[in-house]
């Protein structure tokens, strides 16, 4: 397959299209190299892709950018992971959130329509769900009380996207990511900042009192389920929820971690922050029905992939 990856040079793109070429597919990245975190680290995450894939520096919100990589080109399907990402920045930085994330997804699925493209999968996240006490949070459950600007993005992206299938005849398919963790999380992710804080002796911030749980979800999974959805997807706009089904609280995750970098944590407190969701839970009926998805790697596991990870890969 022809596959169109926005996003590659990030956590999830770049190792997504580390499994793409493996098992032979073509890959065209775009990446703008966004300054939310170094771009040192996500040209250490191109660095072995780049002789295998072709890569366009650019934006999805510059639409000639877009069209110049499309035209011509007999795409399969395009996976849309570009995004401005985290709950806190969007809540200092509404317009920009909705501009690259809205806006971007607008561009994306207009250029994809407009060259022929029939597919697309989006990544959407859990925190749409807003702090929905019903649990595990399913597909169908309402989702139209968001908890900061990033989760009103994505719902939005997922409306625009059903509009379009239903306009224009573009399928497309909502992948809802539920705290995705592993080699090559962003740096300011609640694992990996504690993981750095730990690792330098200096004390970890936690917001609230431990009480609020995540279903954190290992990187291999995920991508396994973005795979299941490239393959199995029915045609049409369609929603997964892709989690690891099994909610970790705060504090047992700082215990967690302790163990798996052989550290004791020092806890400094914060009151809780505002936009975050006091837990997430994934029921993934739907993706293992449809798309084969069944995650694998629980927490221990995983954080021991990470903690290997790091002591290898980040100059101290």
């Amino acid at each position: 397959m022809k596959i169109l990856v926005t996003g590659i040079a990030g956590f999830i793109g770049s190792q997504l299209a580390k499994r793409l070429v493996e098992r032979g597919d073509t890959v065209v990245g775009l990446d703008n190299f966004d300054g939310f975190y170094h771009r040192a680290t996500k040209e250490r995450n191109l660095a072995e892709l780049r002789p295998h894939i072709e890569f366009i520096e650019g934006d999805i919100t510059d639409r000639p950018t877009l069209d110049r990589i499309l035209a011509g080109k007999q795409f399969d399907c395009a996976v849309h992971l570009a995004a401005l990402a985290g709950v806190r920045p969007s809540i200092r930085a509404p317009w920009r959130y909705s501009h690259v994330n809205v806006v971007g997804t607008a561009h994306v699925a207009e250029a994809l329509v407009a060259h022929g493209v029939e597919r697309l999968i989006f990544a959407s996240s859990s925190s749409v769900y807003g702090n929905n006490t019903l649990v595990p949070y399913q597909e169908a459950h309402r989702v139209d009380e968001p908890a900061s600007p990033y989760a009103a993005t994505k719902r939005a992206g997922e409306l625009l996207l059903d509009t379009f299938f239903r306009l224009h005849g573009l399928s497309s398919t909502a992948l809802r990511f539920f705290t995705v963790y592993g080699p090559r999380q962003r740096p300011e992710m609640a694992i990996h900042s504690f993981a750095r804080s730990l690792e330098l002796g200096q004390p970890l911030t936690l917001y609230g009192d431990g009480a609020s749980s995540r279903d954190y979800t290992f990187i291999d999974d995920i991508i396994d389920g973005i795979v299941g959805a490239i393959e199995r997807a029915p045609r049409g706009f369609r929603i997964y929820n892709l989690g690891g089904t099994n909610p970790v609280r705060l504090d047992e995750l700082v215990k967690q971690l302790g163990i798996a970098f052989d550290k004791e944590p020092v806890i400094f407190r914060e009151a809780q922050a505002p936009g975050d969701m006091l837990q997430t839970w994934a029921d993934i009926s739907r993706a293992r029905d449809e798309l084969g998805y069944a995650p694998k790697v629980l927490l221990p596991e995983g954080l021991r992939h990470f903690q290997q990870w790091l002591r290898g890969n980040i100059p101290w």
